[in-house]
């Protein structure tokens, strides 16, 4: 009896072995069943960007490798394209510059549209008549133009609603206007997008999502996203 049993426990103990040699790290296994669980929703930066949002972004967080510096002074550009110092910027020129990366002049769109509907504008500058040099450049002629366009979208408190690509305005401290773009990325344990803009100290990529009063959301692909 004694004789059997000695067998039996070494039998056993060689198959307990085996089932630890057998688990070890690189070697192949039966792939295990996966766990049964609820479908959930995917977090942003999971959901697909298209091609036009990725260029979008990616012009807009190449700025951020120079060495910008915010200036808000009045240039005299060119038209089209025209540009103020590459050195620096404001807001609005973090979005004109990504949106020429797809094509987009915001400077001809909106100067167009401010063209055939001057009165739709807002009347804050004390103009009567269109400037190709600063238009493009103003925060709430922006907004005007996007909402003309059938480009804005519901503020929500969820950061889901903002896709990579989109824009986002904001009403700072001391009623400053404020425009950004949403971007592929998240803020570290969070699925809420950073925010590539420029708001004093050149282009940068930054968790302000909802630091701010949000004032519009808007998604501008007129030929498709």
């Amino acid at each position: 009896m004694k004789s059997g049993l000695s067998l039996s426990l070494a039998a056993c103990a060689t198959a307990v072995v085996l089932m630890l040699v057998s688990c070890k790290p690189g070697e192949q296994q039966p792939p295990a069943k996966p766990p049964v669980d609820t479908p959930r929703a995917p977090s942003i930066h999971e959901r697909p960007i298209s091609a036009k949002a990725k260029a979008v972004v990616d012009a807009a967080r190449e700025r951020t490798r120079l060495g910008e510096r915010y200036d808000p002074s009045y240039f005299t550009i060119g038209f089209p394209g025209g540009d103020v110092p590459n050195d620096r910027g404001v807001c609005s020129d973090v979005v004109v510059r990504a949106y020429r990366a797809i094509g987009l002049d915001l400077q001809v769109l909106v100067h167009d549209d401010m063209s055939r509907a001057f009165n739709a504008y807002p009347k804050m500058w004390g103009l009567t008549r269109t400037d190709k040099n600063i238009d493009h450049r103003r925060v709430p002629n922006l907004r005007t133009f996007f909402t003309r366009r059938g480009a804005s979208l519901p503020v929500t408190a969820s950061p889901g609603d903002y896709r990579p690509g989109d824009l986002v305005t904001w009403t700072l401290p001391r009623n400053l206007p404020h425009i950004g773009i949403v971007s592929d990325r998240v803020a570290p344990g969070t699925d809420r997008p950073l925010i590539l803009h420029n708001i004093g100290a050149g282009t940068s990529e930054d968790d302000v999502l909802f630091a701010y009063p949000i004032t519009g959301h808007y998604r501008y692909y007129p030929d498709g996203a």
